[in-house]
């Protein structure tokens, strides 16, 4: 038997109490952190309800938004990516989302009915944001609970479209943008812990660390800091995926 052959057989046999450890009835050992690819940043997915407080703006009368849309609040999709500065008690990072919502409704008449035409209100929130997530219990302690805090600015345009566009008949549009800044807490549960094996392949063929379930709750200030202009301000719940990699 050739050397290369004899440490070949070797290793074999080095890994096979390793192979056991996956085998039904068999407790797994934790992964040594180290056998982890590089972690650097994460993304976000996630889905909420959104409505505008333009009926608080200060001097207006009436409630346009209740009346023309009701109490029922849009639907915002928001897609976020985070890069870490900071791995150690817990991780901090910078992220960089984008969101859409968009309501329609029949437009009103100067006497409150409705009209025969559509009027839509859409928004695409863009938010910056510091944010710091106390992941080390979870990495150190096995507890799948990962509490975090995010502050940063906002920047939302928006554009309000009434009435059917055609060439012959173009419809009526109103648009701008407000500035503003939001707060925003939330919990993560880690989906490693429901399957372990199933995490580390994750890691090794598509370089996802970790995964999680969160919910979310954002407290934004949206009127150009209280310069006026539509009162995009809100108070949400959102719920999603985040991954890490």
């Amino acid at each position: 038997m050739s050397r290369a052959t004899a440490l070949g057989f070797a290793a074999l046999l080095s890994a096979l109490p390793a192979w056991g450890q996956d085998t039904p009835g068999v407790v797994m050992q934790p992964e040594d952190l180290s056998l982890q690819s590089p972690r650097s940043g994460a993304v976000q997915f996630k889905l909420g309800g959104y409505k505008p407080l333009v009926d608080d703006e200060e001097g207006l009368t009436g409630s346009p938004y209740k009346d023309t849309f009701g109490d029922e609040s849009m639907l915002l999709f928001e897609a976020e990516l985070q890069r870490f500065f900071y791995q150690g008690v817990g991780t901090a990072g910078v992220g960089l989302s984008a969101g859409y919502a968009e309501k329609y409704a029949p437009a009103r008449l100067a006497s409150g009915a409705e009209a025969a035409e559509q009027t839509a209100l859409k928004v695409v929130p863009i938010n910056l944001n510091l944010f710091y997530k106390f992941d080390y219990a979870a990495f150190e302690w096995g507890i799948p609970f990962v509490p975090y805090g995010k502050m940063g600015l906002i920047y939302t345009p928006w554009w309000v479209n009434k009435g059917e566009e055609r060439e012959s008949v173009p419809g009526r549009k109103a648009s701008g943008a407000e500035w503003g800044w939001n707060a925003t807490g939330g919990i993560a549960f880690m989906l490693d812990v429901l399957e372990p094996r199933f995490a580390r392949d994750f890691d090794s063929d598509l370089g996802v660390n970790h995964s999680y379930l969160f919910a979310e709750y954002t407290y934004a200030d949206v009127n150009n800091f209280g310069g006026g202009g539509l009162d995009l301000s809100s108070r949400r719940w959102m719920f999603g995926l985040a991954l890490d990699y």
